[in-house]
């Protein structure tokens, strides 16, 4: 398993691009394989990364992200695809088979749900709309709120 399988997407797409940015300052291989390298943060400061594609877990960054923790952060991710340019691709290619793949039970289910809705009369739709939008809002309060369970 590399890098870029333990890393969240979003470090891997943030890490995509930072190094399409050029964001990746510097970085040198030692001779035991791992890497040393310096990747420009968001912010005015310099980020120091330690790269190991052997053991990925034992990659380090002191971005405030990862800093003292296992976590596979864009820096890393920059910066490892600098040692392995296929692994933007491997990632991309397996992006786009899953967008294609979610894309097809999308529209399966579109297509489930138009059909039962050509069953349903004019009011019947409405109403169906309606009830559906307050259930949204519902949902959307209920997601904004803090958690009560504690104070039952």
């Amino acid at each position: 398993m590399g890098l870029i399988d333990i890393a969240s997407s979003k470090s891997v797409w943030r890490g995509m691009e930072y190094y399409k940015q050029n964001r990746v300052l510097s970085y040198t291989v030692n001779e035991d394989g791992t890497c040393e390298g310096v990747v420009a943060g968001s912010g005015d400061g310099d980020y120091h990364v330690h790269v190991d594609m052997e053991h990925p877990r034992k990659s380090t960054c002191d971005c405030p992200l990862a800093n003292g923790k296992k976590i596979i952060c864009k820096h890393i991710v920059a910066v490892s695809l600098c040692l392995d340019e296929s692994e933007a691709d491997r990632f991309k290619n397996e992006k786009t088979i899953y967008a294609s793949e979610e894309d097809e039970r999308r529209a399966k289910k579109y297509d489930k749900y138009m059909s039962f809705a050509k069953t349903m009369s004019s009011r019947e739709l409405r109403e169906a709309y309606v009830e559906l939008m307050l259930e949204l809002d519902e949902y959307r309060l209920s997601k904004d709120k803090p958690n009560n369970f504690a104070t039952l």
